[in-house]
């Protein structure tokens, strides 16, 4: 079985790049030039743990290459991955111009049978417009050639995307034919020698799966938040909730954690995408509009925190700012939380100088504008004659820095923790002015 990839951004090129790992023979098609030389040349686009290596042994091995040749890719696979973007639109839909493009290419070049395969995350009812799209083209040609669409959705966290597909915890096919279902089942057979991981199901059934599982994580976030503030307010520790709660074999640990709110790619447009979907079929998700709107004012409680002690006027004042991107093991910069903190603070006049390990690059490309920002080469280098810390991204080496060289280096011994990395007592009595959420 020869598979194509169309995208060779983070979904394709983990996609394709996990498939080859596994002995299949895989093309990934880019329309991007820049980014198929750069993939060409040994590098990669964009910064996932232990990918780089992995692209480079494969293509080593000769069974993964990319190319923007359409017809080339098209000829290829005998199943044709599609995961390319699917930016929100103004009104928060998912803009599905790239999938319907793609599904047309793959029919105008076909000649024989293909299974074409939905990965980008998509509204329900997406497969229909596909098959319209690629039975239009086809029509068009006066070709009378076979094919399937299936919706295969993806569940990979960035920063432990290799991992998550390598050993997924389950593989959701929504097929609605047999000839299709058991060359989905046979390719995805490498991947389940422990147990059986597939869900069969019918694709729209499929396609609501992935934004139900992203909305239910990002309401347990936002809920979580909301219950943080109010036990800052009333006196309780968040932590000790959360302890409380997790231990419910009911709710569990995971995405319990209070913070400056979610970002990425995928939560904020999933939930939007979501809630306009709904709409569109006369539904009003309610739960997930007060989940969206929670967030959007929990990005700004880290700020509400800093005018709470320095004023609204934070003229003369500066901030050193650890993490940038929207979470650890990322240079994912979209809806990340330090883009609303660091544009507040110097709306107020502050200047910020932020440090992050791995998304400054990217950090610089979209947030180069923004007046008073500057960033450091180090996590130290940020606080120097900073008025205090601020801690937006929880990467592990923010767990254990020297206290003593950071009050040394700050103004004065105060931290905002946005991601409630330190035991706020032990701090306390190191001389420190902390401030984390619900704590």
């Amino acid at each position: 079985m020869k598979i194509t990839v169309i995208g060779s951004g983070y979904v394709g090129l983990v996609t394709g790049t996990c498939l080859a790992e596994t002995g299949y023979h895989v093309c990934c098609l880019d329309v991007d030039p820049r980014k198929i030389e750069i993939l060409q040349n040994g590098g990669i686009p964009i910064f996932e743990p232990g990918l780089e290596d992995m692209v480079k042994r494969n293509v080593a091995a000769g069974r993964l290459h990319f190319t923007t040749d359409v017809a080339e890719s098209v000829a290829f696979g005998d199943v044709q991955f599609i995961a390319v973007g699917t930016p929100p639109d103004e009104d928060g839909s998912a803009d599905l111009q790239y999938v319907l493009a793609a599904a047309r290419s793959i029919a105008r070049h076909m000649t024989d049978y293909r299974v074409v395969v939905d990965k980008s995350t998509v509204p329900v009812g997406t497969a229909d417009k596909v098959r319209a799209a690629i039975a239009e083209e086809l029509a068009a040609r006066g070709a009378d050639i076979p094919f399937s669409v299936v919706s295969n959705p993806e569940f990979l966290k960035e920063g432990a995307a290799i991992d998550d597909f390598m050993r997924p915890d389950r593989v959701v096919i929504g097929v609605d034919d047999e000839r299709a279902a058991e060359i989905m089942r046979r390719l995805y057979k490498p991947f389940q020698r422990n147990h059986e991981r597939v869900l069969l199901m019918d694709v729209r059934s499929a396609e609501l799966t992935k934004y139900a599982a992203n909305a239910m994580l990002a309401t347990r976030i936002s809920f979580m938040n909301e219950l943080a503030n109010l036990a800052e307010t009333m006196g309780a520790d968040i932590e000790q909730v959360r302890l409380g709660m997790g231990s419910d074999p009911r709710i569990g640990y995971h995405f319990l954690y209070p913070g400056v709110g979610y970002g990425g790619s995928c939560f904020p447009k999933d939930v939007k995408a979501l809630v306009q979907t709904a709409k569109e079929n006369g539904h009003t998700l309610r739960v997930l509009t007060a989940v969206e709107e929670a967030n959007e004012v929990q990005k700004l409680r880290l700020v509400e925190k800093v005018v709470a002690r320095f004023g609204e006027d934070l003229s003369g004042r500066r901030f050193a700012l650890w993490g940038l991107a929207f979470k650890p093991n990322t240079d994912d910069m979209r809806e990340a939380p330090s883009r609303v903190v660091v544009e507040e603070l110097s709306r107020r006049g502050a200047k910020v100088t932020a440090f992050d390990p791995v998304a400054t690059h990217e950090a610089q490309r979209v947030m180069g504008g923004i007046a008073g920002l500057s960033f450091a080469d180090n996590m130290m280098g940020a606080l120097d004659g900073a008025d205090a810390l601020l801690i937006v991204t929880e990467w592990k080496m923010f767990r254990a820095p020297d206290f003593d060289a950071i009050k040394r280096s700050l103004k004065q011994p105060l931290i905002f923790d946005g991601r409630n990395m330190y035991d706020p007592a032990w701090l306390r009595e190191q001389g420190f002015d902390y401030h984390a959420i619900g704590r």
